[in-house]
């Protein structure tokens, strides 16, 4: 069976489902820890790990005024804590996860989408 790549097909956030525009380019990174290797003055190394956030950059929400969507992301936005998060891929692979929304965003009136980036605290999990 072949790799199936392509669009979002949706994101949730905290209940709500958005269509995610077809041709937005985003990119995943799970969270977890990145590696450094540090040398010592004796020619050994060692080894630093450091944990990182997971982290959902490059999406293109729809955003219907008639719904009020942006009020409804500016609402998470503005809130304190993490919500829940899944993202459908057109593979129907879910990634779910506790997040925020993190960057400014704004809504195009022309194209009626808004990007967003989510990033939070443990791992992405696929469901």
């Amino acid at each position: 069976m072949p790799a199936v790549a392509g669009s979002i097909e949706s994101v949730t956030l905290d209940g709500r489902t958005f269509a995610v525009a077809a041709d937005a380019e985003s990119n995943r990174k799970l969270g977890g820890y990145e590696n450094e290797s540090q040398p010592n003055g004796d020619g050994s190394a060692r080894l630093i790990k450091t944990r990182v956030s997971w982290m959902l950059d490059g999406i293109a929400v729809e955003v219907d005024d008639t719904r009020g969507d942006q009020e409804y992301i500016q609402s998470l936005t503005d809130g304190n804590d993490y919500f829940p998060i899944a993202i459908t891929y057109a593979s129907q692979e879910v990634y779910q996860g506790q997040g925020q929304v993190v960057a400014e965003s704004q809504a195009s009136s022309q194209a009626g989408t808004m990007p967003i980036s989510l990033s939070g605290p443990g791992v992405l999990t696929r469901q």
